[in-house]
């Protein structure tokens, strides 16, 4: 007997309903970005991002439900990110599914969003299973993580400081290429000399797997101030390949030595910088000289969505898992 989950996503700019089948099959998976809306301000606004999914909530899940070509009655459980994210619109996305829930009797299972992320690797490839390490890394959040199975994770490593997603967006703001900052970036970088200039890479001393990107990041903006001072031009390609490389660097090192660390051959990607291109091919090529497969999704479930919160929640819901009606959002929710 088939189960489907209705997902729904509503932590950052994406209102997101999906419809999946036993964990693995999407059915549907109905994204609307409000990047666009965000791009002029250089960022998310979170009370122009909680407006938008009031008015785009319920058309999305009914979309959702007409691609996947059933109805509530066909669904087995609701699954919803509660945390983290933003207060404002983790609230919409939570009540339009304890609504739903209440009013059909079906089970509501909330979802946190970084395990949503490493989901989204069961639906790419439908076979893999744990344990294996992810490097979970977005606008919010830079986890290297233990999936020992499918409820349970152990964060290996993570940002004491600023998340990678956060600086990408901070340094492309900051050499005049705007909002998103990964993908611009990713482009940019494709034209320019990653060693043009040298930036740091924080290695801590006592063998942590943590990250850290302010210093990183300091270090470009005053780069860019000297360049000012003496009056010379900015290179952006250059500048946007050299931080780059500084931020993969340091991803691939650390993602690789937890590996090797906890015995594990296999390394997913998960999160909006899984979708970098240059974080792609290095984590792939590093990983393959120790004998280390390395797993990442399609774009489009790099970025948030609900098809991989629909996908965690169907392992939760097998597991036994029901959230009540108290579900409350929890933005700042730990990951564990």
């Amino acid at each position: 007997m088939d189960t489907l989950i209705l997902g729904i996503e509503s932590s950052c700019d994406e209102t997101s309903a999906s419809v999946i089948k036993n964990g693995r099959y999407i059915l549907s998976n109905v994204i609307s970005s409000q990047i666009d809306l965000h791009k002029k301000y250089g960022g998310v606004v979170p009370e122009i991002a909680s407006r938008k999914h009031v008015e785009l909530i319920m058309p999305v899940i009914n979309q959702a439900l007409e691609e996947a070509g059933v109805t509530l009655n066909d669904i087995d459980a609701i699954g919803v990110t509660y945390g983290p994210g933003l207060v404002g619109a983790l609230l919409v996305g939570l009540t339009a599914a304890k609504a739903i829930a209440f009013t059909t009797g079906k089970p509501l299972v909330g979802v946190h969003h970084i395990e949503g992320h490493i989901a989204a690797n069961y639906l790419q490839y439908p076979e893999l299973e744990p344990p294996f390490v992810c490097l979970v890394a977005s606008g919010g959040h830079s986890h290297i993580v233990l999936v020992e199975s499918y409820d349970k994770f152990e964060i290996l490593g993570q940002t004491r400081d600023d998340a990678a997603g956060e600086a990408f967006d901070k340094i492309s703001r900051a050499i005049g290429l705007g909002y998103p900052g990964g993908p611009l970036i990713d482009k940019y970088a494709a034209q320019g000399n990653s060693k043009a200039v040298k930036f740091p890479r924080v290695q801590f001393e006592d063998g942590s797997l943590d990250f850290s990107f302010s210093g990183l990041k300091t270090a470009v903006l005053n780069h860019l101030n000297r360049l000012e001072q003496t009056g010379e031009q900015v290179n952006i390609p250059d500048v946007a390949a050299s931080f780059q490389q500084a931020v993969v660097d340091v991803l691939v090192k650390n993602t690789i030595r937890a590996a090797k660390q906890k015995g594990v051959n296999k390394i997913a990607l998960a999160g909006g910088v899984a979708a970098n291109s240059q974080l792609r091919s290095e984590m792939k090529s590093q990983a393959k000289k120790q004998g280390i497969e390395v797993l990442y999704p399609d774009l489009i479930l790099c970025t948030d969505n609900a098809a991989m919160i629909g996908c965690a929640a169907y392992f939760e819901y097998k597991n036994g898992k029901r959230s009540g009606m108290d579900l409350n959002a929890i933005p700042g929710l730990k990951l564990g």
